[in-house]
């Protein structure tokens, strides 16, 4: 971690969904350079946490800061920072690799210059230049994460934030995934990771919350993956008895 510069500030943050209360007065900070993971069951607030913190969704009450800027206040200031992954990666089947990177790079004003740089800086870190100029609509799912991953760095934002990011890789692009995390981490990007392989959360963060109905149950440095899951069990109510009826 690079000292204590906050880069992701959730203050006092509730979000309600008609009756349903998803996050509840939800206080969290990662500093500059940290990389912070966020674990927790199906259901305890976790994407609608990052959906808040990306700008995707709006709190009910509280205030989300990137980077000390207000993400409801001044949203488009606040995405220039932020790069995004989401657990289920979507390009237009009609656009290239390469045809929706530059896309992103004009959603982010960037020199048409720069972007086509970036592009074949992006093509070999990823292994993309085999396929990056076919059609979207004839990638896997691993292809389109891929792409996804690349966008997200396009702009070189100071945070990114990540919800489920090896679903779909095979092992070799997950190795690369999480090598490519740990160096941007080095560079002092701030990295906010959502995920439910807690093996990939030991190895990666270097400090992890544990979020449960909507609430930050406590914060944890340097747990292994088995520890993660007996804390885990613990706040979601142990393990369930496995039974089979009787022939």
């Amino acid at each position: 971690m690079n000292g204590n510069t906050p880069m992701i500030e959730v203050l006092a943050v509730s979000k309600n969904y008609g009756k349903t209360l998803a996050v509840d007065r939800l206080d969290l900070t990662v500093a500059k350079g940290e990389f912070f993971g966020f674990l927790g069951p199906n259901g305890a607030g976790k994407t609608t946490t990052i959906k808040m913190i990306t700008g995707l969704a709006r709190p009910t009450e509280g205030v989300v800061l990137v980077k000390g800027i207000d993400v409801q206040r001044a949203p488009e200031e606040a995405k220039r920072v932020v790069g995004y992954i989401p657990d289920s990666p979507y390009i237009y089947d009609k656009l290239t690799g390469r045809e929706f990177l530059n896309l992103v790079g004009g959603l982010y004003d960037m020199p048409q210059r720069l972007v086509e740089s970036r592009i074949e800086w992006l093509f070999e870190l990823f292994g993309i230049e085999d396929w990056g100029d076919d059609y979207a609509g004839e990638y896997s799912h691993g292809m389109r994460q891929k792409v996804v991953m690349a966008s997200a760095l396009l702009h070189d934002p100071e945070i990114i934030v990540i919800d489920e990011p090896m679903v779909g890789l095979d092992p070799q692009a997950q190795r690369l995934a999480k090598d490519i995390m740990l160096r941007l981490v080095e560079r002092g990007t701030t990295i906010f990771m959502s995920t439910h392989t807690l093996s990939v959360a030991a190895e990666l963060c270097s400090r992890v919350g544990l979020i449960s109905h909507g609430r930050l149950i406590e914060t944890i440095e340097g747990a292994s993956a088995e520890a993660l899951e007996r804390r885990i069990l613990e706040i979601t109510g142990g393990e369930r008895a496995v039974f089979f009826p009787e022939e």
